[in-house]
């Protein structure tokens, strides 16, 4: 298999714990540097400590030479909190922005979810705030999102966060490249012309995998969950047949020109440069 020599990669982590995770995520965005990604991402979670994480995040990515994107949700942030962590990553040199609505915190109510309540009202506000400083990055849904009403409701939310001012996408990962493909050209036939990079996760364990995919919404082909089931607790082979099924489905989004591959690390260098290495090799 080849790739493309235009293919960009760009890499998503999520701040550490403790001082041991925090050694684990340098030693492993170290390892991913031969990746040469684009830039870094890094998620957000609601209330102080996890932003600080995002922030403290941000900055050792930037001092690995990483260009540093970092998560900002609206729900549960008022506006004044938002702008503040808007000057804070202007101030550090933070150029990208990933723009999401987020999830309510546990056990606040519909209140207490904030001024704004749709990631199009925030890259509404980061436009009028910083006008064109942030390149913004949005969230898509080619199995559509799991709240949505339907799937052109969904698409809908996406167009308009487009016309918000967004200026490239990344998609939630999937396992079956043709979603994608009709989420791309459903979007471009409603005027979308930015950039949807896929988004890509590595397979490194069954029970995980389902997990995340249950919350947010993304399909697993029943092929898959069977094969890793029969796998129990093998992980050895789990991994080996993921590496396999998503250095694939990567291949095939390669072949058809996609504008990039984002990869959701989980913090796992081997994962994710397994992949990369099949792709390369």
């Amino acid at each position: 298999m080849t790739m493309q020599a235009s293919t960009a990669f760009s890499l998503e982590f999520f701040p550490p714990r403790d001082d041991a995770a925090k050694q684990r995520l340098v030693a492993g965005a170290q390892q991913m540097l031969v990746i040469d990604p684009v830039y870094c991402s890094v998620t957000f979670g609601a209330g102080g400590s996890t932003r600080d994480g995002t922030f403290d995040t941000v900055r050792v990515l930037r001092e690995l030479g990483r260009d540093a994107a970092p998560h900002l949700s609206c729900i549960g942030s008022s506006r004044d909190e938002l702008k503040s962590l808007l000057q804070l990553y202007r101030q550090e040199g933070v150029s990208r922005i990933v723009a999401l609505r987020g999830d309510m915190p546990s056990g606040m109510g519909a209140d207490a979810a904030g001024a704004l309540r749709h990631a199009s009202d925030l890259v509404e506000l980061i436009r009028h705030e910083t006008g064109d400083w942030f390149h913004i990055e949005v969230a898509a849904y080619p199995e559509m999102h799991p709240q949505a009403a339907g799937p052109e409701h969904d698409l809908t939310h996406f167009v308009n966060k487009v016309r918000a001012g967004a200026d490239s996408a990344i998609t939630q990962y999937f396992f079956n490249a043709d979603s994608y493909f009709d989420f791309v050209d459903r979007a471009q036939a409603k005027g979308v012309n930015i950039p949807i990079v896929p988004g890509i996760m590595p397979i490194t364990n069954y029970t995980q995998l389902m997990r995340f995919s249950e919350m947010c919404g993304a399909e697993v082909p029943r092929w898959i969950r069977l094969r890793l089931a029969e796998m129990g607790d093998d992980k050895d082979s789990i991994r080996a047949f993921g590496t396999e099924v998503v250095t694939d489905l990567c291949q095939t989004l390669i072949d058809n020109d996609v504008p990039g591959l984002h990869f959701y690390t989980l913090n796992n260098a081997e994962a994710t440069l397994a992949i990369w290495r099949g792709l390369t090799g």
